[in-house]
């Protein structure tokens, strides 16, 4: 067995963790053990002997603190599922030594080109190793690029005793993917005091904000009728939806907006001619915002149903995660000590936000203040997503950094 994060991350990626968000267990497919069990041999094998994966699936261990000084407890998380999106069976990644630039042909189907046109980071890994897929599959780089760089990083500290740290925490999850990655982590056990969770893309970025996100249900319930009776008489329910999907703004969609600007998304409709359904994400960086397009929403389901006088709505809101910013600017020294971190693995560190949520957005609330550091993976959820060797390594550098940072200024 190989040990470097390259090696770590080819050994994982073939493993099948796939989500499924109409399961109700946790996990929600067995399968995710799978990678869980591998991780918790590596882990022992490294020299943590609590690592162990739990009845949900999760993955815990510790690294002891080798310094005299009084140090924050910190966590390094990241997620063993991939996406619902694509297939994650059978993976086949392939490896592109010293990448000499240009498009990408995947040799599984050649149909699917990563154009550096549309991914123009690519300019910048000249000269290095990237992995993909075959085409076929997604890659799964979100997040086991992530897991890769902690458990690289975790074999880094325990080899290198001179790296002074104090005790580090480390969580792998399950069902991120589907929303549900930290609904059943024991705080007590994980016993830190902050987080950092690897699951971002471009080398060098930090993210300390997230959306701030909903969900909306909206149950139309019409008038059934015979279609040959029906005439002035019927209020078909699907036509009520149909009519109420078409009212949406067209520059609030995701496929219209960048940057800091919100959006309401229909995800699925599903209907009869008595009773239709809506299922939509809202998503604005400000909770003001978000309230905002769930008003404009409920008005557009008021004024399309109030030409069906014989036909009801319900409209129901559901807090899915928060915004994370407003958690961490309580503590600032977090995102701060992941810049100078950032910065001494030899980056230009960068602070974005997430158009997107994290575990570290729901920790956050749940007192683990957790921003979200730089994995090094690239057009998540599709089978041209990819990664490069070098961005996993400065990874894997800027953890164990972080690490001595963190002692530094205890």
């Amino acid at each position: 067995m190989t040990d470097t994060v390259l090696d770590r991350f080819l050994r994982y990626v073939v493993i099948d963790t796939q989500a499924n968000g109409s399961s109700t267990t946790q996990p929600s497919t067995e399968k995710q053990k799978n990678l869980g069990r591998l991780l918790v041999e590596e882990l022992q094998a490294i020299g943590l002997r609590d690592a162990h994966l739990d009845e949900h699936g999760y993955v815990y261990a510790t690294i002891p603190s080798n310094s005299d000084k009084q140090v924050p407890v910190i966590c390094f998380c990241s997620h063993m599922d991939t996406a619902p999106d694509f297939t994650g069976t059978g993976v086949k990644p392939q490896l592109i030594r010293n990448y000499a630039g240009g498009d990408i042909v995947l040799p599984g189907d050649p149909s699917r080109v990563i154009r550096v046109s549309e991914h123009p980071e690519l300019n910048n890994q000249i000269g290095n190793d990237i992995v993909t897929t075959d085409g076929t599959t997604l890659l799964g780089a979100d997040d086991k690029a992530g897991v890769a760089e902690i458990v690289a990083a975790a074999k880094v500290l325990v080899d290198n005793p001179d790296i002074r740290h104090g005790t580090i925490k480390i969580l792998f999850t399950t069902d991120e993917e589907i929303g549900r990655g930290v609904d059943k982590v024991d705080f007590a056990k994980l016993g830190a005091a902050f987080a950092y969770t690897m699951d971002g893309e471009t080398a060098g970025t930090i993210e300390d904000e997230t959306f701030s996100a909903d969900g909306v249900e909206i149950a139309i319930s019409g008038v059934a009728m015979h279609p040959g009776f029906a005439k002035g008489r019927m209020e078909n329910a699907i036509k009520i939806a149909g009519a109420i999907i078409d009212r949406l703004p067209q520059d609030m969609a995701p496929e219209t907006t960048e940057g800091r600007q919100g959006f309401v998304h229909p995800t699925s409709v599903s209907g009869s001619m008595e009773k239709a359904t809506i299922s939509l994400i809202v998503r604005d960086f400000r909770n003001d915002g978000l309230a905002e397009k769930e008003a404009m929403l409920e008005k557009i389901v008021r004024d399309v149903i109030s030409a069906y006088p014989g036909s009801t709505y319900s409209f129901t809101v559901k807090e899915q995660y928060r915004n994370m910013k407003v958690v961490l600017d309580r503590h600032p020294e977090i995102v701060e000590n992941a810049v100078e971190a950032i910065r001494r693995a030899g980056m230009e560190p960068v602070r974005g936000s997430i158009r997107g949520g994290t575990d570290g957005s729901r920790l956050s609330f749940m007192g683990l203040p957790c921003p979200n550091i730089f994995a090094g993976g690239h057009a998540f959820h599709s089978p041209l997503e990819w990664v490069s060797r070098q961005d996993m390594e400065k990874a894997v550098k800027t953890i164990v950094e972080l690490a001595r940072v963190w002692e530094e200024r205890a």
